[in-house]
């Protein structure tokens, strides 16, 4: 709290100018700030895309809309079509679109007007809780059929 300017304030309670410092001179690059100038590939590796959760927001709305054999499938189905999308947004080198969620879900096979079956839902089970489940998930879709699909 501010003091009034009317109350005496004594010596060793005066605010006192400051020193500026300099910025300190950065002699090497900390150990986690140092990239690889070659973005790994392969396997387990992923597709890094600008803004890629949104997928996640769009797959659910789409997938919110379908009916399902089995309620508890939803989540799963939701998040495996989101990565895929995901994924092919990154191959065209943008964020991800509802024309993303609609091939990922061509390319994965999940009906957009019929029910969800249970024999669908099964290729999507567990991931939701599994990551090693969902990059194997990603990793088996080919990229032809997905850059392929066109709305």
């Amino acid at each position: 709290m501010t003091q009034p300017a009317f109350v005496p304030v004594p010596a060793a309670g005066a605010v006192r100018a400051t020193m500026a410092t300099p910025a300190p001179v950065r002699v090497r690059a900390k150990v986690g700030l140092q990239r690889s100038p070659h973005r790994a590939s392969g396997p387990q590796q992923g597709t890094p895309a600008p803004d890629a959760g949104f997928a996640l927001t769009i797959a659910a709305r789409v997938v919110g809309q379908l009916a399902f054999e089995h309620e508890h499938d939803r989540h799963d189905v939701a998040l495996g079509v989101a990565l895929v999308a995901a994924k092919r947004a990154s191959l065209i080198g943008r964020g991800p679109t509802l024309d993303d969620v609609r091939a990922a879900m061509s390319v994965l096979g999940v009906p957009s007007g019929a029910p969800v079956s249970a024999s669908v839902a099964r290729a999507f089970r567990g991931i939701g809780h599994s990551y090693v489940g969902q990059r194997a998930l990603v990793d088996a879709v080919d990229v032809e059929a997905l850059l392929a699909f066109s709305s």
